[in-house]
C-alpha cells in the first residue's frame, strides 16, 4: 500500500483509539484522513482487513471488556451509554456475539477466573477462542516472577518514539526489520541508547491474535523528521510497573500474565495507557537465545 495511505490510515487508528467515546462516524474519519468517505471506507479495509464499521465495534466491545476487568465498580449502564449502544440489551447482544456472554457474566467470571489464570470459561466448560488456552494459578505466576524477573514501580519519563504500525502476530519480526533498515542509514544506533521498542494497543485475552494492532518502535534520543509509513508517537510520562526480564520468546505471554498477576495481588489498578516494552538487545544474538527485556504495565 502506498505510504502515504499508511500515514493517514495511522492518524484514523489513533483518532479511533483516543475517542472510542465519541463520534467516530464515516464522515468525521473521512475529514480527519482527508479521504472522501468511499476512498477512506475502501483503504482502510486493504489496510486492516475490517471495515471500518466492524473495526469501530470491535474496538469498543473489547474496550468495555477490559473495563468489565480492571474497573469492578462501573456497571453495565454506564458502558452502553458511554460507548454508543442504545440500551443495555443492544449492548449485551453485542458483547454476547463476541464473547459468547452477557457482559454481567463476563465481569462474574473475570473476577473469578480471567484475572487469576488467564482465561473465561463459560458454564459449561468451554473456552472462548479469542482467550489462551493455558491454566495458570497464582502460585504459579508468583514463582515466574520471582525466578525470572526483577519487578520494581516506578514513574518513567516521556518517551519519543518512530513506529511502524503491525497488525497481527504473523509479520512482526518483518515490520521491526523494516524500521531498522529505515533507522540505520539515518545514524540512529551510532547511540547506545537508542532501544527497540513494542506497544500493545490490544489486548490478546479480549483480542483474536490475527486483529491484534502493535507499533513496531525506536526509541529516540533527538528529534528526527519522518515520512511515509513511518510515523512518529509518544508514550507519556506516567507510574509504571516495571518487570526487567532476561526470557526466550516463548515465554514473553507467560511473563505478562505473572506481571498482571503480580499488579493484581499488590493491590494496583492498571491505567488507561498501553503497555509497552523496551529492548536491551538482540536475542538471536544472545548466547542463549534470550531477549533482555523490560515490561512496562502502566498504573494510577
Amino acid at each position: 500500500m502506498n505510504e502515504e495511505y499508511i500515514k493517514r490510515i495511522n492518524k484514523v487508528l489513533k483518532y479511533i483509539d483516543d475517542n472510542l467515546n465519541k463520534d467516530l462516524s464515516l464522515e468525521k474519519l473521512s475529514a480527519i484522513a482527508y479521504y472522501s468517505p468511499f476512498h477512506l471506507h475502501r483503504l482502510f479495509k486493504a489496510y486492516t482487513n475490517e471495515t471500518l464499521n466492524s473495526f469501530i465495534n470491535r474496538k469498543r466491545i473489547e474496550k468495555t471488556a477490559s473495563l468489565l476487568i480492571h474497573e469492578k465498580d462501573i456497571t453495565i449502564t454506564e458502558l452502553a451509554l458511554n460507548y454508543g449502544f442504545n440500551s443495555n440489551s443492544s449492548f449485551s447482544r453485542a458483547f454476547k456475539k463476541s464473547y459468547g456472554v452477557s457482559p454481567s457474566e463476563f465481569k462474574r467470571l473475570s473476577t473469578a477466573n480471567y484475572s487469576k489464570i488467564g482465561k473465561v470459561e463459560s458454564k459449561n466448560g468451554q473456552v472462548r477462542p479469542t482467550f489462551e488456552a493455558y491454566i495458570c494459578n497464582i502460585n504459579q505466576h508468583k514463582n515466574w516472577i520471582k525466578m525470572h524477573a526483577k519487578v520494581e514501580t516506578k514513574e518513567i519519563a516521556k518517551l519519543d518514539l518512530a513506529f511502524l504500525t503491525q497488525i497481527g502476530v504473523s509479520g512482526l519480526h518483518n515490520a521491526f526489520e523494516k524500521l531498522i533498515k529505515w533507522a540505520r542509514p539515518k545514524g540512529l544506533f551510532d547511540n547506545p541508547r537508542t532501544k527497540m521498542a513494542r506497544i500493545y494497543h490490544d489486548n490478546f485475552k479480549i483480542t483474536e491474535p490475527e486483529k491484534v494492532r502493535m507499533s513496531a518502535c525506536v526509541v529516540l534520543n533527538e528529534p528526527i523528521e519522518v515520512s511515509g509509513e513511518i510515523g512518529l508517537t509518544v508514550i507519556e510520562k506516567g507510574k509504571c510497573i516495571v518487570g526487567h526480564f532476561e526470557i526466550e520468546p516463548k515465554d514473553f505471554e507467560k511473563s505478562w500474565n505473572a506481571l498482571f498477576v503480580w499488579m493484581n495481588e499488590s493491590g494496583h489498578k492498571k491505567a488507561d495507557r498501553n503497555p509497552f516494552e523496551i529492548f536491551h538487545n538482540n536475542f538471536s544474538e544472545h548466547p542463549e537465545n534470550k531477549a533482555i527485556v523490560d515490561f512496562y504495565l502502566p498504573i494510577v
